[in-house]
């Protein structure tokens, strides 16, 4: 039985997540995958860029400061005319989208301004660990259930920091109950611990600052307000996440260290018992370079070149020498390549015995002309 391809896999999904480590070319393969299917499977594509590159909203038309958080629509006149559906675009603005979560989500508007107010807050939202993280599992969280899109694509950040997302939901749950928090925020609920710790906080002022510890712990009060949603919404983007309708993609090379950390992100995902559903191989070179008559052939060219370069010089009009070292070097580098390819074959074959879709991309030179290459790129990993 035929296994079906890249194309049913994201006609079936809602949510597909891309993975990989840096290098790979994980950011262009999500856009060529929105494109594809905004072409080919019609609907509303949002390619949602968590790990962003400003060359690829360059490449889609959309100048320097075109791509930020809120999504903006691809024109047809961009795309071409083949395209049946819309594509969105987007790249995360993790302090907007914050400030967004908090006006949607404070649960009286006295809150939402004091929060917004709070003179650390710019500052924890934007260094607070993990806080990127949190954001974007909000952001996927408010797409899914916005209904908005047919299917979105999200581009995830190099592979541990992928990891890092996924466990964003767990973590936000913990930190409600963390120890931290309560120690942060007791002082500003009980006179009694506030008049024991009183000395404390005095000798705290004068190390980091007047009031610090005061405008954290005042923060850290009114975000718990907002701590049931939070909770839940982590709850709802764990099981999304594992949803049917969700999937993921990792997206690598053969090369040694990516096909690596690929299997190792594949084995995070099972372990999570979250759902792959494919692998993508860029950059894969020609099965032909592994031909054994094509081997003999290169291996002749390097015997023979003495012998064949004088009438082959009179053709391309050169001298016999040069043509000579030409000839040598390239059936040597073919030899070369065909060993590379030979490898790639080895490392593929042990992706193909964990990952059951495994979508060999050759390697697309760049036309000059960027959307072009994403739509061949695009062509590839429907198969065409």
């Amino acid at each position: 039985m035929t296994t079906p391809g890249l194309d049913a896999l994201l006609a079936a999904k809602e949510m597909v997540l891309v993975c990989g480590s840096g290098g790979v070319g994980k950011t262009t393969t999500a856009a060529a995958m929105g494109l594809q299917a905004a072409c080919e499977l019609g609907g509303r594509v949002l390619v949602l860029t968590v790990d962003p590159a400003r060359r690829l909203a360059d490449a889609l038309g959309l100048g320097a400061a075109g791509l930020g958080n809120t999504e903006v629509r691809l024109e047809s006149s961009h795309l071409g005319s083949k395209i049946r559906g819309e594509l969105w675009m987007a790249m995360l603005d993790t302090k907007a989208s914050w400030d967004e979560l908090v006006v949607r989500h404070a649960p009286d508007a006295a809150t939402r301004e004091a929060i917004l107010a709070n003179p650390l807050y710019r500052n924890i939202t934007s260094r607070f660990v993990h806080s990127h993280e949190y954001i974007v599992m909000e952001r996927l969280h408010e797409l899914h259930a916005s209904g908005r899109y047919d299917l979105v694509i999200v581009d995830t950040p190099p592979s541990r920091h992928a990891l890092d997302i996924l466990d964003a939901p767990a973590r936000m749950q913990d930190f409600f109950g963390s120890r931290l928090l309560r120690w942060l925020t007791v002082p500003y609920r009980s006179r009694l611990f506030t008049a024991a710790s009183k000395p404390f906080y005095q000798v705290a002022d004068r190390i980091l600052g007047s009031n610090f510890l005061k405008d954290v712990a005042e923060f850290f009060v009114l975000f718990q307000q907002m701590e049931a949603g939070f909770v839940r919404r982590a709850r709802e983007t764990e099981g999304m996440l594992a949803d049917a309708r969700t999937t993921f993609v990792v997206v690598t090379t053969l090369e040694a260290a990516p096909s690596t950390e690929a299997r190792f992100l594949v084995s995070e995902l099972q372990r999570r018992a979250l759902p792959l559903g494919a692998v993508v191989v860029n950059r894969v070179l020609p099965t032909s370079l592994r031909s054994a008559s094509a081997r003999a052939a290169a291996s002749q060219m390097v015997e023979r070149a003495g012998e064949v370069a004088a009438p082959l010089a009179a053709l391309v009009d050169s001298d016999p020498d040069t043509v000579e070292r030409v000839l040598r070097e390239v059936g040597s580098k073919f030899h070369d390549f065909g060993v590379v390819a030979a490898r790639q074959a080895e490392r593929e074959a042990e992706l193909s015995a964990v990952c059951p879709l495994v979508v060999s991309v050759p390697w697309i030179d760049p036309s000059g002309d960027e959307l072009a290459t994403l739509s061949a790129l695009g062509s590839a990993l429907w198969g065409d």
